[in-house]
């Protein structure tokens, strides 16, 4: 580490910065605003906070705006149906979260009478609410001071103090380091405006360095080392996992379709009866007997640990099959959007080889 920037400038010429370039985003109050006495919503924030989580602010936009039309509020939110929400969140991935949103919600409603706590301690008594969950409602939300590290964050940190011990073993030195810079006043737009730093101009290929409010005071900057850092130690290859899954219309347009467990991967979400996924090609028995046809095409879908190649077999079911899993589904009540990403890549792959399927 080079020498230590001067901490007690930092946060004020960051924060001047961000009163003009502050992203704009459907969960957040902007710096006039908080000025002005608006506060954030600790729903929103919560809400965003979690769907953010390994997920692009990009990607979220439209599905904040939709759970917040369909639950307004928290107490809206306890009050839906599982199968709604879980739905409603198809395509954001990591669907654990989904189901820890639920009971999360059910909780402050029940519990704390529809407000959320205040503190980082009582935040992570709430489930789903991990550390920087929590530091992050606290700081955005109630302007507590607390520090906010998230990927955006590590960088910055990495960079300014020309910390080259790589991730993840760094995250303990670069919490500290952000923790040093963490001011004690208008604690929530710092936090956002370290977070937008990273996501704008200290960004992981080409940084801004010559715009950046921090340039004068970044020792990798000035070490030319500010496009190595951070350093990673090097990632395991994923493995390939096998499957299949079994996509069957009844006579009458229904569709086969299953909702999984709620533990595991995909908990609580609907989609095709099939195998467990095993790095050897699994066979097991179909949900019924019939005239299966194996498609060429595979879907292929990557997760975090692993990547996924489906093999999909089709098959028309005339009235009255009786599946040992699953249940038909009228056409009319399918929606694919429902479905979460993996298993809308099976759905449009088959689709096309069944008539009225479209």
């Amino acid at each position: 580490m080079r020498d230590t920037p001067r901490v007690d400038r930092l946060p004020l010429l960051l924060l001047d910065w961000y009163d003009t370039h502050a992203r704009v985003m459907p969960w957040r109050v902007s710096p006039q605003a908080r000025a002005a006495g608006v506060r954030p919503d600790p729903y929103a924030v919560w809400l965003s906070e979690v769907m953010l989580q390994q997920t692009t602010v990009a990607a979220v936009r439209s599905y904040f705006e939709a759970f917040t039309r369909q639950w307004p509020t928290v107490t809206d939110l306890a009050a839906a149906e599982d199968s709604d929400v879980m739905g409603a969140w198809a395509g954001l991935g990591y669907y654990a979260r989904a189901r820890n949103l639920l009971k999360c919600a059910r909780v402050v409603a029940s519990e704390y009478g529809g407000k959320f706590p205040q503190t980082h301690a009582e935040l992570l008594k709430l489930p789903g609410i991990g550390p920087y969950t929590a530091a992050a409602i606290s700081a955005i939300a109630f302007d507590a001071p607390e520090t906010v590290v998230d990927g955006n964050v590590e960088r910055v940190m990495a960079r300014l103090h020309d910390i080259h011990t790589p991730l993840p073993t760094a995250k303990p030195e670069l919490t500290e380091a952000a923790a040093a810079l963490t001011p004690q006043d208008r604690t929530g737009d710092y936090a956002q405006a370290v977070m937008d730093l990273g996501a704008t101009i200290c960004t992981p290929r080409s940084p801004a360095c010559g715009i950046c409010p921090w340039m004068t005071e970044c020792a990798a900057r000035a070490a030319g080392t500010a496009a190595d850092l951070p350093a990673r130690l090097p990632r395991k290859a994923k493995p390939t996992r096998h499957g299949i899954a079994y996509v069957a219309q009844r006579t009458d347009g229904a569709l086969l379709l299953e909702r999984r467990e709620d533990r595991g991967l995909l908990g609580g979400m609907l989609g095709w009866p099939g195998s467990n996924w095993a790095e050897q090609t699994p066979d097991p028995a179909p949900p019924f007997g019939a005239q299966w046809a194996v498609l060429e095409d595979e879907a292929r879908h990557t997760f975090t640990h692993f990547h996924l190649r489906l093999r999909i077999a089709i098959a028309v079911a005339p009235i009255g099959t009786m599946p040992n899993c699953g249940s038909f589904i009228d056409k009319s009540n399918f929606r694919p959007s429902d479905l979460p990403t993996v298993m809308r890549k099976v759905f449009d792959l088959a689709r096309g080889r069944f008539d009225n399927l479209e």
